[in-house]
């Protein structure tokens, strides 16, 4: 099954209701990054691409246009059109004119979502200086933290990282948000939500004196199955150690339970929605039909389809089951 450049809408807990645009193309890999993240609600990376001359046949700007301009969905209420989806989208060096090119057929705010991997370099924040959000990722002020958290291709530094999202905030284009993911572990393993992390968090935090800080943690299945949720309680108490030490005007505290009306949306191709849906975010029965206005009767043997043609499959986290691109 080919899937396709724009996807969802994703009922998002941050960015409401989000048209998605994945200009990586899948390939012969269900997914390809420069990081594999513990937490990646994608599960594991198949072929790990240090940088971007490493992408074999990019999405092209002239394809994200057909596809927006050609989409047959008409969605009354975008809050944002976001590029995301199985892998890095700043691995793309097309992304800044892809933006500039959007701009001239639609009013919709645009957002990218990067893990922050190549924020260093001076095309990549040229070319998210364009976007109107961008939310980027940062986990520890710990090089071995984030080593063993994020899991980057060879190179990649977290020093290079903090010193260019310090950078990107200095253009004064884009409103930059840093998500921080916080994790814990049911075996030991290193993560992010102790007091000595949290502190380094907020040391670094000041340094590169971001628009907004999102505070959340993993709310699907992740790609190991040793991480764990961070309570609510704990999520709390560090959202208010960064009030104090940051502002509280600037904290947001990202909390699971996102509830919206759904749009009305026209469908063409149902089963290729819900499978373009999964295969880049996992979601829950009730989550496709949120995102994508269908019926629940509808969307049953939609799904027994899918997981019968093994194109997904199910995945219990946190006693609710998930559905994964397999």
């Amino acid at each position: 099954m080919k899937s396709r450049i724009i996807y969802g809408p994703i009922l998002s807990r941050r960015l409401g209701r989000s048209l998605g645009i994945d200009i990586i193309k899948k390939g012969e890999f269900r997914k390809n990054c420069n990081f594999d993240c513990v937490y990646c609600q994608l599960g594991h990376v198949d072929w790990k691409i240090s940088n971007p001359t490493e992408v074999a046949d990019p999405v092209t700007t002239e394809e994200v246009i057909d596809g927006i301009t050609n989409y047959h969905k008409k969605v009354d209420d975008l809050d944002y059109i976001t590029f995301s989806g199985t892998c890095e989208p700043t691995l793309n060096l097309e992304l800044g004119n892809m933006i500039g090119q959007i701009r001239k057929i639609s009013d919709v705010p645009i957002c990218v979502i990067t893990n922050s991997s190549l924020v260093s370099r001076e095309d990549v924040r040229e070319n998210l200086s364009k976007a109107d959000l961008v939310v980027a990722t940062l986990v520890s002020g710990n090089e071995d933290t984030f080593q063993a958290i994020n899991r980057p291709a060879p190179g990649i530094e977290l020093q290079d990282i903090i010193k260019g999202l310090r950078e990107l905030q200095k253009m004064k284009g884009p409103k930059v948000a840093i998500e921080v993911m916080l994790l814990d572990s049911n075996n030991g393993y290193p993560t992010n939500s102790s007091d000595e992390e949290v502190t380094k968090l907020a040391e670094v935090l000041k340094y590169i004196d971001p628009d907004e800080i999102e505070v959340l943690t993993t709310s699907r299945p992740p790609a190991e199955d040793f991480t764990v949720p961070v309570p609510e309680t704990r999520l709390k108490e560090i959202a208010k150690r960064f009030d104090e030490e940051l502002g509280m005007e600037r904290v947001r505290l990202v909390l699971k339970g996102l509830k919206r009306k759904r749009s009305n949306i026209k469908h063409e191709n149902i089963v290729d929605e819900v499978y373009d849906l999964i295969l880049r975010r996992p979601c829950t029965f009730e989550q496709v039909v949120q995102s994508l206005d269908i019926n629940k009767v509808e969307l049953t043997p939609i799904i027994e389809g899918l997981v019968g043609e093994q194109k997904i499959t199910e995945i219990l986290s946190e006693n609710r089951t998930y559905y994964r691109a397999a």
